[in-house]
């Protein structure tokens, strides 16, 4: 992992996580608003990769300077015309959902759960703070289920779905700008936060950290390639001004 200024290549087009990446606590804010626009200013494509759910990201499509947005962590693909989403299993999920609530009945569903097609999610840090033995319990129940379970720095998810964010990122890329697998991973980079971005760190050869993402470190199989001296928002601008810069 090096610092930001070691930065010198050059990307066709930047993928980038939402929460604690691009937002700021929930919000985004000017550093990072203003970065989005000088990306799009820039002729630099831009497309959100987030585990948001699929309500989120059709406004995001229709409102942001953005290509589209791949949501539920890969299972939905979305641009300003179409939404594209794995199968979902919603009787096996809500069956999760009855299991957790009886057996860790203290922990709260995330308040976008209604907005989401092939996924579930608790809220382990953006209102309520879950503990780690809650957290690993959750975990086991949706593992038993034969569910695959990711966490980001505010919610866990549980999905049946088969795509993660960087096989999600590749085929929102081959389907909707024609870029080939290897193009994708080596053209294009990432910028995210936490360990549900570990997908996109270990796949695209240029990746970006904002600085947050130091504490996830241990549990990622490969970091970031660069990382931010800046958190979340502050640090997505200071990202996506090493991008321009590099490119003129």
């Amino acid at each position: 992992m090096r610092p930001l200024s070691a930065f010198s290549g050059r990307v066709d087009g930047l993928l980038f996580d939402l929460d604690d990446t691009v937002l700021t606590h929930d919000v985004l804010g000017r550093a990072a608003y203003d970065a989005l626009w000088d990306l799009h200013d820039a002729a630099i494509p831009l497309v959100a990769v987030t585990g948001r759910p699929s309500g989120w990201g059709e406004v995001i499509a229709r409102q942001w300077p953005v290509e589209g947005v791949v949501a539920e962590n890969g299972a939905v693909l979305i641009t300003r015309d179409a939404i594209v989403a794995d199968a979902s299993d919603r009787a096996r999920l809500d069956a999760i959902l009855r299991e957790v609530a009886r057996v860790v009945p203290h922990a709260k569903t995330s308040d976008d759960i209604h907005m989401r097609r092939t996924d579930i999610t608790w809220d382990v840090g953006e209102h309520e703070r879950l503990d780690e033995p809650s957290i690993a319990t959750i975990v086991a129940i949706a593992n038993a289920a034969g569910a695959r379970t990711t966490r980001s720095s505010v919610h866990l998810h549980a999905t049946y779905a088969r795509d993660d964010k960087a096989s999600g990122a590749v085929r929102f890329l081959a389907t909707r700008r024609g870029v080939d697998s290897s193009a994708a991973l080596h053209r294009w980079a990432f910028a995210g936060d936490s360990g549900n971005d570990a997908a996109c760190f270990a796949a695209f050869k240029t990746t970006f950290g904002v600085a947050n993402v130091r504490p996830w470190i241990a549990s990622l199989s490969v970091p970031p390639r660069f990382i931010a001296t800046k958190e979340r928002g502050e640090g997505f601008a200071e990202i996506a001004h090493a991008i321009r810069t590099r490119r003129t």
